[in-house]
């Protein structure tokens, strides 16, 4: 019996061989959160939620260019808001950073750059919404999470040269896990991935020891200056 293999059925904005050499450059993930990992939906002081399904990719594309480069990337959540599930999952993840309630987040990204040494095309960037462009205006690779209910908004990204791919799958239906799966494959090492991960080869436990040493930070803005949260 023949079975039909599976491909992305998001939209490349630009071509796959552009995506590529964007992607060799990435040294560091950068993720929005709401409609991003979850739907958008609040649940009173928790926050918005997130998924394993995500959260495995994105464990999975750090390996990715870990075995790239010899050096798990670095990653950071950017968030308008305050999230409580965020600030939980970029601790027991072993993220950087932690921004929340960011009204202007440029401000993140050049505090990162400035910090880290790195520049903002050296950096990838999942995302959603009108708040998140100042980041995708300058970042070198921009994933747009997919939300059907705003048509004019994702033309617009299209049409400003503020994506260049666009997820299938929308915030809360695992769409992060489509993006990293994406890159994954931009590295050429998705199937080295998964059977490191699979058999829990050394170079994975080596990963896996160096992303825990990493103390998630928490940030947050005041009068568009980013500042440590209290």
């Amino acid at each position: 019996m023949s079975v039909k293999l599976r491909d992305f059925k998001g939209e490349f904005v630009i071509d796959k061989s552009q995506l590529k050499k964007k992607s060799q450059k990435i040294k560091a993930l950068l993720f929005d959160w709401d409609g991003v990992f979850n739907n958008g939906e609040k649940q009173s002081d928790a926050g918005s939620n997130f998924s394993e399904v995500d959260s495995m990719g994105t464990n999975l594309l750090r390996f990715s260019f870990f075995l790239t480069s010899g050096k798990v990337p670095l990653s950071a959540i950017i968030s308008g808001e305050k999230n409580n599930m965020a600030a939980f999952f970029t601790k027991r993840e072993n993220f950087n950073y932690s921004f929340s309630k960011i009204s202007h987040k440029i401000k993140a990204l050049e505090f990162i750059c400035e910090k880290e040494g790195i520049k903002p095309e050296e950096v990838a960037y999942f995302f959603d919404d009108v708040l998140d462009l100042s980041i995708a205006s300058v970042c070198g690779v921009r994933i747009l999470i997919d939300q059907k209910a705003n048509p004019l908004f994702f033309n617009y990204c299209i049409k400003n040269n503020l994506a260049d791919y666009v997820t299938h799958f929308p915030g809360g239906q695992h769409a992060i896990r489509e993006g990293c799966e994406l890159l994954m494959e931009m590295n050429e090492n998705f199937n080295e991935v998964i059977n490191l991960r699979k058999d829990y080869k050394e170079v994975y436990a080596k990963f896996i020891a160096e992303r825990k040493k990493t103390e998630v930070v928490y940030y947050t803005s005041e009068n568009h200056n980013i500042v440590p949260l209290a």
